[in-house]
């Protein structure tokens, strides 16, 4: 029996905290990020994802904690660690008044070993070979955000970091920059993306954190968080009987509603009754209760939104 790879990891964050002035900001957050991966940070603004993004390229000390970036410390061995990261706080600083392709020449003289040639491949990654010779004050947002990366990129980078990357963009420049994040991932580029939008966590992401009043409070695959606490609606007849059987069940957690009026195009007699349980289970309670005389004539299987989880894990907290 072959044995799992374990997979390699490029970023770990251990018990980070960050105090200012007696006003814990960052309590004690931990997560680690893969190779190839597209960790997604989520949380409404304000939650602590730009105060835990300058800790992690070392802008800020934290108060306590470990950040390691490819088994570097970022505090105790800046220059190794930060040689393996590229980053985009907030918009990228680029020289309006310059070409793209001079802002690019200008960021990497501050580099070693990147010359014309890492220019030349960073600017077709980005897919800008058309306008980088335009001056940047002529590019739309997305142009910009697309240079700010190949800026971070310049240095061959094994994390990538960006911070609100769709901010400000229309439509289109979100579903490109999606895309194009989903690409660089694809060429085994690990990038960290924190984000206050859900939609785009749940649709770009491979692994999640959930962050809420600087305290994480949910690690996992997006595939996996919006598996937990499904729901199975029962279109079912009798419903009082129906109801019972279910309430009964140590396979079902909770009835969570049961509807008032019939389902559109369904018998009078026939209710919806929404429950709380793991889905692998549907079979087995659909024998219960057709063994019991109740006619089941639909089971839908709900699985909640990241949007969803959100909410029940942080109570209400607003996000996007």
């Amino acid at each position: 029996m072959a044995v799992a790879a374990v997979p390699t990891t490029v970023l770990s964050v251990k018990n980070l905290k960050k105090r200012i002035k007696n006003k814990e900001i960052i309590k004690g957050i931990s997560f680690d990020v893969y190779a190839g991966e597209i960790f997604g940070f989520l949380g409404p603004n304000g939650s602590g994802k730009t105060t835990t993004i300058r800790m992690l390229v070392d802008l800020i000390r934290p108060t306590e904690g470990s950040i390691q970036i490819c088994g570097h410390d970022v505090h105790k061995e800046h220059n190794q660690a930060m040689r393996h990261v590229g980053c985009i706080v907030e918009n990228p600083e680029l020289y309006s008044y310059l070409t793209g392709w001079e802002n690019l020449e200008h960021f990497a003289r501050m580099l070693p070993n990147v010359d014309e040639k890492r220019i030349q491949e960073v600017v077709e990654i980005v897919s800008m070979d058309q306008r980088i010779h335009d001056k940047v004050r002529t590019y739309s947002l997305g142009m910009r955000q697309r240079l700010g990366i190949a800026q971070a990129l310049l240095g061959r980078p094994s994390l990538l970091i960006l911070d609100e990357p769709t901010n400000g963009l229309d439509p289109q420049g979100i579903k490109e920059m999606r895309e194009f994040i989903q690409r660089l991932a694809a060429g085994g580029l690990s990038l960290f993306v924190s984000s206050h939008l859900l939609s785009e966590i749940q649709q770009m992401c491979h692994r999640v954190a959930i962050i809420s009043h600087g305290e994480v409070i949910q690690v996992g695959a997006v595939d996996d968080l919006v598996a937990q606490g499904g729901k199975v609606v029962w279109s079912v007849s009798p419903a009082d009987k129906a109801e019972g059987l279910l309430e009964a069940s140590p396979l079902v957690h909770a009835i969570e509603e049961i509807s008032e009026e019939s389902p559109i195009g369904l018998p009078l007699a026939v209710k919806q009754i929404v429950t709380q349980m793991d889905k692998e289970n549907v079979p087995q309670v659909s024998q219960h209760l057709m063994e019991a005389g109740i006619s089941l004539f639909a089971v839908e299987i709900k699985n909640p939104t990241l949007e969803d989880l959100f909410l029940s894990l942080t109570e209400g907290e607003r996000i996007e």
